[in-house]
């Protein structure tokens, strides 16, 4: 990466930060502050991407000095609008990193700044919380003020806090580095999530192309648009799995600040934080190119924009970042709407009922949930009603303007905003009767808490297995099994396509059954709050059951709901630590210290020996080439695709064809077949499964290379040329090459 290319990368980063500082709340009362203007700041510079994007792709103008104007104009406008905040917040005594606070519990509060967030927040009651009770820390300005803010938080926590924020941190900038390190080698980056970015360079458009795998023009691209910013800015991929990283450190914030809002002190968030943390499949994904923490990070803010709407109004402004949620998710992955749907309807009902007026008590700004639920009468409001609805189609509106001209592409292309048959009918459950639905996710549960145990494994799918064929259901029916594929299949192992997540789960089941149940026993304040999430994160899971597929790598897919889930999980563990006495007690803090502690190692060992990319073993990190990482999924190929592409280009082809299957690599192809100044190379499919995009003809190229199926290269090269292949990879070249 050149030097040029590192400062264009700066300006997004410095752009957020300044956006972080602008996006402060100014409303007292405000859970978590500093995590709730990065949530702003994020979903604020996301919907901007995407949208420069679009409106530059519109334009057939993606081009490197598009991109930079476009972010230099967005620091700019950060900038000012920080600057702004920050002399607002001086003139009336409240500097931006000033840290409110305030009290939204009927009884006396203890306040403890949180080690994860740098924002202090309303903690549990003195009488229910078994932590110290710091003393309120002091405001401060600007670096200054948050240090200030960490320090004290530092200083005032117990030796088990500090040592659950030190893991997360540790991990957090371990992963960093893995992502630095290591070069993008994702199967799926490798077959169409990198080669979609190439084409958008290569076109200077989003125009669909003939291609041969549907998933480059289909699957939504939200993801990619991010990485296309870094790909033109930076002039390479050296930094796309920052993308991903980011999304991880977001997901962290975001789930500590749920649990704040649910009630949680300054233990609680860290326990979220610490699960969160050292769930394996966060750690893999965190140093991917893959895009499902994306789609978690769109879908957990959008959570806890929610839940400050439980109790007040919501306002415009928030509003916006709520459709910008929505959007997001919708463009990145539309599984996560799963989830953003339940979380909408709970927003609704919630400012349905703010909208009633008490005629008998003056409203309080921020309520609990027993003062909400009190007694008087009420009637509705107009007015109220209005807002609300008006606020709801402000949100679909919002969100339509981020994901809506991807389907119109899409529906011009296929006639269906969800695309071709051959993907509505891939992923999507195709058997809805009860039956199938209760097989389809006992599977995705075995799946999701599968276990080295391989006794325990066998015997858990001989069990659904059995049962299947009791109530009429064929375990392994297409309708509701991806591809081929048969259950069941390991998934204990630290891969960051299938990893399960058996701790992290356990966890947040029984963290969602006391939250259903007694609610109170571990949020007295906050129990309906925390009733009506738990509510939400459920029927999110059961709609995922109900409407996606088995599949091997469906632990993944289910990702965002691990995210939404585990601040129950971390409230349950602060209860457990809380509320036992004598002898009961050191049972429990023994059993949730073994769990943690596992949980660590589970994490740990993800990191050090996870795939592929790993600090130490073979496929090191530091002892691997940067050609060798990418292949380390296929280490074969690495030797074969050199070969054909010298072999082309040694023959001074300029114009390439491209013939492959729809599962096969693509992206090394524009790595080696790149011209000589670093532009993008002209491939051209000779295939296309796009009944509008016919492919190019085998004559109108210089030169042919393959992946795959060697007769089904054949078949396509012209007679009289000379065919190689090497396994996996081929060329063909025209008589005198």
């Amino acid at each position: 990466m050149s030097a040029a290319g590192s400062l264009l990368a700066a300006v997004p980063a410095a752009a957020v930060l300044l956006l972080t500082v602008a996006a402060m709340p100014r409303e007292a009362g405000a859970v978590a502050p500093l995590r709730l203007a990065v949530v702003r700041a994020a979903l604020l510079s996301g919907a901007y991407a995407v949208l420069v994007v679009e409106v530059l792709g519109a334009s057939h103008a993606l081009t490197r000095p598009a991109f930079a104007v476009a972010w230099l104009l967005f620091l700019v406008a950060a900038a000012t609008a920080a600057g702004l905040r920050w002399r607002r917040a001086i003139r009336l005594g409240q500097p931006p990193a000033a840290a409110p606070v305030v009290s939204t519990a009927s009884r006396p509060v203890t306040v403890g700044a949180v080690v994860s967030g740098g924002g202090t927040d309303v903690a549990a009651p003195a009488g229910e919380r078994d932590e110290p009770a710091p003393a309120p820390t002091r405001a401060g300005r600007g670096p200054a003020g948050l240090l200030a803010v960490a320090v004290d938080a530092w200083r005032t926590a117990r030796p088990g806090e500090r040592l659950l924020a030190g893991t997360v941190g540790g991990l957090v900038l371990v992963e960093l580095l893995v992502a630095l390190l290591a070069e993008p080698n994702n199967f799926d980056s490798q077959t169409y999530h990198l080669p979609k970015v190439e084409h958008w360079v290569a076109q200077g458009d989003l125009d669909f192309w003939p291609t041969a795998i549907h998933r480059q023009v289909t699957i939504p691209p939200g993801a990619e648009y991010l990485l296309l910013h870094l790909r033109l800015l930076t002039g390479g991929d050296h930094l796309h799995n920052l993308v991903q990283w980011a999304a991880g450190v977001v997901c962290l914030l975001v789930a500590a600040r749920i649990t704040a809002q649910l009630g949680g002190g300054r233990r609680a968030q860290l326990l979220t934080a610490f699960v969160l943390a050292t769930t394996p499949m966060v750690v893999l994904q965190a140093t991917s190119t893959q895009t499902d923490l994306i789609c978690a990070a769109w879908v957990a803010c959008a959570a806890t924009v929610v839940l400050d709407g439980l109790r007040r109004r919501t306002g415009w402004g928030t509003l916006l970042g709520l459709g910008a949620a929505t959007g997001l998710t919708a463009v990145t992955k539309t599984s996560g709407l799963i989830a953003v749907g339940p979380l909408l309807v709970l927003w609704g009902l919630a400012q349905l009922r703010l909208a009633r007026t008490d005629q008998s008590a003056p409203a309080s700004p921020a309520p609990t949930d027993s003062a909400a639920a009190g007694g008087g009468r009420r009637s509705w409001s107009v007015g109220g009603l209005a807002r609300t609805v008006g606020g709801s189609v402000l949100i679909l509106v919002v969100a339509a303007v981020v994901v809506g001209p991807f389907l119109a592409r899409v529906t011009a292309e296929f006639g269906h905003p969800l695309g071709p048959p051959r993907l509505r009918e891939s992923i999507p459950m195709e058997r809805h009767d009860p039956a199938s639905i209760v097989v389809n996710a006992l599977r995705i549960g075995h799946t999701a808490f599968d276990t080295p145990l391989a006794p325990l494994r066998r015997a858990g799918a001989e069990v659904i297995i059995s049962g299947a064929e009791v109530i009429g259901v064929d375990p392994q029916d297409r309708a509701i099994t991806f591809g081929r594929e048969l259950f069941p299949e390991p998934a204990w192992y630290p891969d960051e396509d299938r990893v399960a997540f058996p701790l992290a789960g356990a966890l947040a089941v029984i963290g969602a059954v006391i939250a259903l149940a007694r609610p109170r026993r571990i949020a007295p304040e906050r129990a309906g709050s925390l009733r009506a999430y738990a509510v939400v994160v459920l029927t999110a899971v059961l709609l995922h059951t109900a409407m996606i597929k088995w599949q091997p790598w469906g632990n993944r897919l289910l990702l965002y709901a691990v995210v939404l889930a585990v601040p129950l999980a971390g409230l349950w563990l602060d209860a457990l630590l809380r509320n036992r006495a004598g002898g009961r007690r050191t049972v429990a803090t023994v059993a949730a210290v073994t769990v943690l502690a596992t949980s660590a190692l589970a994490g740990v060992l993800a990191l050090s020996y996870g795939f592929p990319r790993r600090l130490v073993g073979a496929g090191s990190v530091f002892t691997t080439s940067d050609w060798d990482t990418r292949f380390l999924r296929r280490p074969q190929w690495a030797d074969e695709f050199r070969w054909a592409a010298t072999a082309v280009q040694d023959s001074g082809a300029r114009r390439i064809g491209l013939v492959q299957q729809n599962d096969n690599w693509e992206y090394p192809w524009w790595l080696l077949l790149r011209q000589p100044d670093g532009g993008s190379p002209d491939l051209v499919a000779l295939q296309s499964v796009l009944p509008e995009r016919p492919p190019a003809a085998p004559s109108s190229v210089d030169a042919i290379v393959c992946t795959g199926n060697k007769a089904a290269c054949a078949k396509l090269v012209p007679a009289g040329w000379r065919l190689e292949f090497r396994g996996y990879v081929g060329y063909a070249l025209p008589p005198g090459r």
